[in-house]
């Protein structure tokens, strides 16, 4: 099969990622081999691939917004049958027994294991995930619908609940891209008033499109105090930003992986009157289930661009260069 590669982390512009020949990959006893039909573009195969993330498989295929079918499976796997479509998202294992799997914050677990980064993803013609950590997604949705809300929205899902916004608050999106429009259709489902920042004009109008009461450049203030805000821009340079535009009480959840150097904050203007700040960390498997509920419940749906998987790095060099709005999604033209 053919398969994308990052053979050397760097700038996407210099031509990191090559596509090349592999073996049909052999799941292991409790895996599934999945035959890729769709998958999404997140900013994290970016970083994954500029080696902003540090190399955790040499030669790793990114991607980790999987839709496809069931090709195969492991001698201990009982509940999947031959041809069920199934999603694979960026958690891809944890052990289970540690005190964090234990009281449901498997995120956090220390031996976690990530699709795309630990393990070849979806930028190929086949990959495996384990059988536990396989999603069954909604019949209403199509593959493209369904790619992106596999990371963008469930991370998004989960740095809304962190965000703690109030029943009909103000939130603050920073960044408008795949995970942040994601995350505004379901504030906005909810009854928020939903402020957007980001420096894209393509996205501005997005934002202005689905419901969002205002839409201003990322460095502008809003128009009104904010209870929450929400950091998807990975500029560190915003949290200081985003802090200063929440009212007393509110809290600032940063949404990325990865993120740049944060300056120092000053106290009294944007920690103090109990404004907290938050990170998020991965997502859980029920926060999955709970966000592909709602998201089918609420018609969250996101705005995609589809290229050729054969032009994985030209959505790559597109994402980064802002040439989208919404999400792009892959569609699977390798063998």
């Amino acid at each position: 099969m053919r398969a994308w590669s990052v053979v050397r982390p760097g700038p996407v512009e210099g031509d990191p990622l090559r596509l090349v020949e592999r073996p049909v990959p052999v799941p292991g006893d409790d895996e599934l081999l999945v035959r890729v039909r769709v998958c999404g573009v997140c900013r994290t195969d970016l970083h994954v691939t500029e080696g902003d993330l540090p190399v955790r498989r040499p030669g790793v295929t990114p991607g980790h917004e999987v839709v496809g079918v069931v090709a195969g499976a492991g001698a201990a796997v009982e509940d999947f049958v031959l041809g069920e479509r199934v999603g694979v998202a960026w958690l891809r294992r944890t052990d289970g027994t540690c005190a964090y799997c234990l009281r449901g914050a498997e995120n956090l677990c220390p031996d976690s294991r990530y699709t795309g980064w630990d393990a070849d993803g979806g930028y190929a013609a086949y990959t495996t995930v384990p059988a536990g950590f396989a999603h069954r997604l909604p019949g209403g949705l199509d593959d493209v619908a369904a790619a992106p809300l596999l990371c963008a929205g469930i991370i998004g899902y989960r740095a809304l609940r962190r965000a703690a916004l109030p029943p009909g608050g103000r939130l603050g999106l920073y960044g408008f891209g795949g995970s942040a429009h994601l995350c505004a259709q379901v504030a906005l489902a909810e009854g928020a008033t939903v402020h957007v920042l980001t420096r894209d004009e393509a996205a501005r109008r997005l934002a202005l499109e689905l419901g969002a009461a205002s839409a201003r450049d990322v460095y502008d203030r809003p128009p009104e105090p904010l209870d929450s805000a929400i950091l998807f821009a990975p500029a560190g340079d915003l949290v200081p930003v985003a802090l200063r535009a929440l009212d007393r009480g509110g809290v600032l959840a940063v949404a990325g992986i990865h993120l740049g150097d944060v300056p120092p904050l000053r106290y009294e203007s944007e920690l103090f009157y109990e404004k907290e700040l938050r990170s998020v960390t991965s997502s859980t498997r029920d926060d999955a289930r709970e966000f592909l509920a709602l998201a089918t419940l609420h018609g969250v749906r996101a705005r995609t661009h589809t290229y050729p998987l054969s032009r994985a790095a030209q959505a790559l060099r597109d994402l980064k260069a802002g040439r989208f709005d919404g999400a792009a999604v892959l569609l699977n033209d390798l063998s």
